[in-house]
């Protein structure tokens, strides 16, 4: 291993690895919903199609990490962070942070009012992550996912 991770724009070859890459995780903690399948079973007609974006990590040929910016809505643009997954063997390597950053300059970038998430209180080192990356804790408003139970948001001042 070269331990070098190089984050590039979502590529149709990768289609499977980003949901492989999210069931793992999701499975581990929770049970699959109708909105993961959505999202991972058709990523090009549900995200990059309405003007999102995915990235991967790739490192040594493979991807180990991905994560998704949703387009929530245009005027004001708004996102939201969605499908972060990194392999369990490749953890500790700042992937995380890497894909996360990666897509909230993107969304600086095009001038995005604010990016949202949604995840769940035992997830931990990912509330920590996203934290880092600059989100705040909110109330807690409608959810797709019966396993969210945390909220956050980052807001741009334009």
């Amino acid at each position: 291993m070269n331990n070098e991770v190089k984050i590039i724009a979502y590529d149709p070859q990768y289609k499977e690895a980003f949901k492989a890459l999210n069931e793992e995780w999701i499975k581990t903690f929770f049970t699959m919903e109708a909105g993961d399948y959505k999202l991972l079973d058709n990523p090009e007609e549900h995200i990059i199609n309405k003007g999102g974006y995915i990235v991967f990590a790739i490192l040594d040929n493979e991807a180990v990490g991905t994560c998704a910016l949703v387009k929530i809505s245009d005027a004001p643009l708004r996102f939201e962070l969605s499908k972060m997954a990194v392999s369990p063997r490749a953890q500790g390597k700042k992937i995380g942070y890497l894909v996360g950053q990666t897509l909230i300059d993107k969304a600086r970038e095009l001038n995005a009012e604010s990016i949202s998430l949604e995840t769940n209180s035992v997830l931990v080192p990912a509330i920590k992550l996203y934290e880092k990356l600059g989100f705040r804790h909110m109330p807690i408003s409608d959810s797709a996912y019966s396993r969210c139970n945390t909220q956050m948001m980052l807001e741009f001042n334009l």
